[in-house]
């Protein structure tokens, strides 16, 4: 099991800094917050940002994120498949294999229906342009109840309908909480189509006050980490799981203090490194 850390957790660190700060608490893997790279490559090019990775023992894994890839005007449709060009040159450019893509707002009357085909075609085609460059696509729900795909359920049928080897999902220990994702999603899937498995722990607070800054360090909260690993055991993933947390008080923290803490706290509760007592993790 490789851990990575993902940029949202150090929100107002650069990415260089990222880099040093994952490697110096001994993660395997980045995941690239995409404000950050654009920020780094005004000034730096995709060549420098390989030879930062290898300097620092360090791969990246995703980019995160292309937003509302779904139920969009024309334009900002044509925009969203600009960005998934862009991003896939230079995930292709720096080694990247992941871009996280991430479903749009529930249009009113909406159906699931029409959110199964909807979505079905967006990856379809945003497939048609990262495939060429070697570069896949991992579709992330979201809890929150105007997004599109709320629920691992949901989202595991639309990747299992495009029935590409290059579309998979995202799962993020908030969003399946907070999105009513059934246990037995995760036993229908295949392990193979996870691609991303994105941890983080939340106060105890009723679901439908939940938000992103209510994440925490995983194993400090009341999400059902537990669960969710004894059921990944059962179908034999053991890829990665990367720490994304939006907390802005740990964004006022000294990175390299939020990684170490991350790294720690999450080999903890999956009970990695140190704290491994057997079994695939």
């Amino acid at each position: 099991m490789k851990l990575a850390l993902n940029g949202a957790t150090t929100m107002h660190a650069d990415l260089l800094t990222d880099i040093k700060a994952a490697s110096a608490a001994g993660f395997d893997l980045l995941e690239i917050w995409s404000a950050k790279l654009y920020r780094y490559l005004k000034t730096n090019t995709p060549a420098d940002l390989k030879a930062a990775f290898a300097e620092h023992n360090l791969e990246p894994y995703s980019i995160n994120s292309i937003e509302h890839v779904t139920f969009r005007t024309p334009d900002d449709y044509a925009a969203v498949k600009a960005e998934c060009e862009t991003l896939s040159k230079i995930a292709s450019e720096i080694g990247c294999p992941y871009i996280v893509v991430v479903p749009g707002l529930m249009p009113e009357n909406g159906t699931k229906e029409q959110v199964i085909e909807e979505s079905v075609r967006v990856l379809n085609e945003l497939a048609d342009i990262a495939e060429p460059h070697g570069v896949s696509l991992a579709f992330e729900f979201l809890g929150q109840t105007d997004c599109s795909v709320q629920t691992l359920d949901l989202c595991n049928e639309i990747v299992e309908k495009v029935s590409r080897d290059s579309i998979g999902n995202v799962i993020d220990t908030f969003h399946f909480y907070a999105g009513n994702s059934t246990l037995e999603a995760i036993d229908s899937m295949r392990p193979e189509k996870l691609f991303i498995f994105h941890i983080n722990d939340a106060e105890d607070l009723p679901k439908e006050q939940l938000t992103d800054a209510h994440r925490l360090y995983p194993g400090t909260g009341i999400l059902p980490i537990t669960e969710i690993k004894e059921h990944f055991d059962k179908i034999g993933y053991d890829r990665m799981v990367s720490i994304e947390i939006f907390r802005p008080e740990y964004w006022e923290q000294d990175p390299f203090e939020v990684a170490k803490m991350a790294k720690a706290a999450t080999e903890q509760v999956l009970s990695l490194g140190q704290y491994a007592a057997g079994g695939s993790w």
